[in-house]
């Protein structure tokens, strides 16, 4: 009798809500997971949305115990964005240089709409981070869609060749991460294919010039070497660099 209560009420439940760590969530024609802390009261918690690195996937994202164990520290939601195939369709890279990224940034946008209405996120207080490609993803969005998020923190990733001359998005709070010895997306950019990896110096060069920030200050932090900038209103521009490979923990 308890196996025939069980089936019904799994049949009971709408598939648009079975899903999770564990389950791909429909979000039109593309899917993404999501981990949602214990409440412990009844305001609405911020999220993490992390881009995942060429041919991973939102899967892959999900079973990282420490970024599972940051959004419990935290106490916010993780979110897992899923790419079309194996990389982000974003402006320049490898043999499909033609993408506008438009595809990729209407996602994104739906994402928050998505998380805001359906688990009760607070929009306010989303950061967008992502690994390799997915750090890539991650400056492609600070530099057009900066407004779906309160701030960027891109790891081992940048534009693709050529780093974009303005950025509609104006300022945006962004901290960006990266190895000195990554041999993968090294911090100067690599050929593949048809296509190269930007310059990283070129990047942040950038969004000093788009966001009007003031000169670099020596931020303490642990096992890290970091540079701090700000703009008159308040928003922060950080350069962090570890002794370390391409890898992020």
């Amino acid at each position: 009798m308890r196996w025939i209560m069980a089936l019904v009420f799994m049949l009971s439940v709408s598939p648009a809500l079975a899903c999770g760590v564990d389950s791909d969530c429909k979000l039109g024609d593309r899917i993404y997971r999501i981990y949602i802390p214990k409440k412990t009261s009844d305001k609405p918690i911020g999220a993490i949305v992390f881009a995942h690195g060429y041919r991973n996937s939102a899967a892959g994202t999900m079973s990282n115990k420490s970024l599972i164990k940051l959004a419990d520290e935290l106490h916010v939601a993780l979110v897992a964005a899923q790419s079309i195939g194996s990389g982000w369709r974003i402006p320049n890279r490898p043999r499909q240089r033609s993408n506008t990224g438009e595809i990729e940034y209407n996602y994104f946008s739906a994402l928050v709409d998505e998380v805001e209405e359906r688990y009760g996120i607070d929009r306010k207080k989303l950061l967008m981070t992502g690994f390799s490609s997915g750090g890539m993803m991650v400056w492609s969005l600070a530099c057009n869609r900066g407004d779906l998020f309160t701030g960027f923190a891109p790891i081992a990733g940048t534009f693709w060749a050529p780093v974009p001359k303005n950025c509609p998005s104006g300022p945006v709070n962004l901290v960006h991460f990266h190895g000195t010895k990554d041999g993968m997306v090294p911090l100067g950019g690599r050929s593949i294919a048809d296509s190269k990896q930007g310059n990283v110096g070129r990047a942040l060069s950038l969004f000093v010039k788009v966001g009007h920030f003031g000169k670099p200050k020596p931020m303490p932090a642990k096992s890290l070497k970091c540079e701090r900038r700000k703009n008159a209103n308040g928003k922060i521009l950080e350069f962090c660099t570890h002794n370390g490979g391409h890898v992020y923990k």
